[in-house]
């Protein structure tokens, strides 16, 4: 069993930068697919960011640029680096990950971070 923690997340004002974590515990996750979705109030949870089995990464078109997916030295841990906030960031974000597919629909996943709000200010 996966349990995924994230960590960071929180107010910044337009044009600012934050860093989530998404970290395993139980088992590594080096070998896993990680995503980050989004879900905004009254909107469905939407694709942001993933880093594949082969460390490829991919973005949303509306991230491109100003988002970062990586995974740290020890590979126990994924992170999003998010530059040049947008008041339309504002979410919950959460990490979900696969050991076995590179996917980009959320309903793919079986293992999800607990989520961590992102509020962007204008």
């Amino acid at each position: 069993q996966v349990q995924l923690v994230q960590s960071g997340g929180g107010l910044v004002q337009a044009g600012g930068s934050l860093r989530l974590s998404c970290t395993a515990s139980g088992r590594t996750i080096s070998n896993y697919a990680v995503a980050w979705f989004r879900q905004a109030p009254g909107k469905e949870r939407e694709f942001v960011a993933i880093i594949r089995r082969s460390d490829n990464t991919g973005y949303a078109d509306f991230v491109k640029g100003r988002f970062t997916i990586s995974r740290d030295a020890s590979r126990i841990a994924v992170y999003l680096q998010m530059n040049n906030l947008k008041p339309e960031d504002t979410a919950v974000y959460y990490c979900a990950a696969d050991p076995t597919y590179d996917r980009s629909q959320s309903k793919d996943y079986d293992y999800w971070g607990q989520g961590t709000q992102v509020t962007v200010s204008s």
